[in-house]
């Protein structure tokens, strides 16, 4: 893998700041890159990037391949003609602070559908172009993606696998029938999509060109309600009525007393193996073009995952199953090249997972949230001093509490354990950055921090408690001016000091 030593900040995107709710691939998410670049950061960690639905979580998208419409600048169509400024008189009054997702759903789809109506009336067309080639170069996941779009919002929004038997078992002759009657619409999710990806590749080209790079997730698996789950559904464990015979999660943990019950179908690997895990290519090669760095979430699942029989109220009743993840990573290297790959190795690491990670060299992953549960230093994993270099390390990550609600929350053997290895006596306002410097001078290669224990925030603006689908999750946002010049030298010294200084 191609990291030397560097660091870098997590922040998705949906937390930028900005007038319309939600954070966007605009004026401030170039000013966050800036930032990044004053800090000395070589890497900007976002979550996946595709269409959220219930729950609003960004591991659970419709589509393993499409853009997040949220994030598309209005601003910027709005530079295009695509929006004018009558489109902005009802503007809502938005919350600051948190991402209100349904007020999102209405408001943002009506900006987008006038957006597209003045495309069709002939603004912009310089775009035009552009635009089937876009449709034409992604036709292998849009043009299923964009059906199932179309056709989930004539049933009333259910899950595919609730659709009559011959939408949800794609009769040819129904799809045909659906591809005419909707024909606009398809068009209409298409140039959506291509706004997207037009916006994205502009903002990382622009990272690109102040030294900044972008890693981002490939999530295990993909959601039941899914373009993917719909228009592969043999690839998946299903039973003749399109019902999962089987649903992903993992069991109980240091997160869930009853384990996480995610729900996601689980691969038939057979199948899968049969065309050299064409799939597997594609979704890698997908993500390549969104990101420089990818981050496997739930990594342990390609060597043995969770399967927890369907229907389940709790995850606790599973069996491991092994996984070919040898064979897929060997698949989709020798179809693609070096992909730089972090490995999310947390949780129940087993020998296996050990091997398949270290076989093909990928980095795993150290929190230092989790370093100081017990008292013997030798044997925690996740002690600075105990970190290998091959290795990226974090504070905490998204699934985690602040550092400083951590420490206020923490055991008192924790805080214990902290204070005798660390020799200090932190407060609630120099935890978090103790525990940055901690990341910083470790021999892993990489050293990322969330943006909130930058900022030294408390519980309040963590951003997901795993196992709750609560209010809280998924929606901070930073305001603007919290990225203080101070903040980004305070930030470029650690990193110069620790050797990880992003280099022009």
């Amino acid at each position: 893998m191609s990291i030397s030593r560097s660091s870098g900040v997590l922040l998705h995107p949906t937390s930028l700041p900005g007038p319309y709710g939600i954070g966007e691939l605009g004026t401030s998410a170039f000013a966050f890159v800036d930032w990044l670049a004053q800090a000395g950061q070589r890497y900007w960690q976002v979550m996946p990037l595709g269409p959220t639905g219930y729950g609003d979580s960004p591991y659970q998208s419709f589509s393993a391949f499409a853009g997040n419409p949220y994030l598309i600048s209005l601003d910027a169509l709005k530079d295009l003609g695509l929006l004018e400024a009558a489109d902005f008189d009802a503007v809502p009054t938005f919350n600051l602070d948190r991402v209100d997702f349904g007020l999102q759903y209405i408001w943002r789809n009506q900006m987008l559908d006038r957006a597209f109506a003045h495309f069709e009336r002939g603004v912009a067309p310089q775009l035009k172009d552009e635009l089937a080639a876009f449709s034409a170069e992604e036709a292998g996941w849009l043009d299923d993606y964009a059906l199932y779009t179309a056709i989930k919002a004539t049933q009333g929004g259910l899950p595919w696998n609730a659709w009559p038997a011959p939408l949800r078992d794609r009769e040819p002759a129904v799809l045909d029938e659906a591809r005419s009657r909707l024909e606009r619409d398809l068009r209409r999710v298409a140039f959506v999509q291509f706004l997207f990806f037009r916006q994205w590749r502009e903002l990382r080209e622009y990272a690109h060109s102040k030294g900044v790079l972008v890693v981002g997730d490939i999530p295990i698996f993909v959601a039941m309600d899914s373009s993917d789950a719909w228009a592969h559904p043999e690839q998946f464990l299903f039973d003749e009525q399109r019902q999962p015979v089987a649903v992903a999660g993992v069991p109980p943990d240091y997160f869930s007393e009853t384990g996480q019950l995610w729900g996601n179908p689980l691969y038939r690997w057979d199948v899968m193996a049969k065309d050299g895990y064409r799939w597997w290519t594609e979704r890698f090669q997908g993500s390549l073009k969104l990101f420089d760095v990818i981050r496997i979430d739930h990594f342990r699942g390609f060597a043995a995952h969770w399967e927890i029989p369907f229907p389940a109220e709790t995850a606790v009743h599973g069996r491991w199953v092994p996984a070919p993840g040898h064979e897929m990573f060997s698949a989709v290297l020798k179809a693609l090249g070096e992909v730089d790959i972090i490995a999310e190795d947390l949780g129940v690491v087993t020998p296996d997972v050990e091997k398949l990670r270290d076989d093909f060299h990928f980095p795993g992953m150290a929190v230092l949230q989790f370093a100081f549960g017990g008292g013997d230093f030798s044997v925690n994993a996740f002690l600075p001093s105990n970190l290998r270099e091959n290795q990226v390390v974090y504070t905490g990550t998204h699934d985690n509490d602040t550092s400083r609600g951590w420490w206020v929350n923490a055991e008192e053997l924790e805080r214990h354990t902290y204070r005798v290895y660390t020799s200090s006596n932190p407060t609630e306002q120099t935890f978090a950055w103790e525990l940055t410097q901690l990341a910083f001078r470790s021999r892993a290669k990489l050293s990322v921090v969330p943006l909130q224990d930058l900022l030294n925030l408390p519980s309040s603006d963590r951003m997901n408690l795993p196992g709750t689908t609560g209010p809280q999750n998924w929606t901070w946002r930073y305001r603007d001016g919290q990225l203080t010049p101070a903040l980004a030298e305070k930030l470029r010294q650690l990193t110069d000091e620790t050797g990880r200084l992003a280099q022009p």
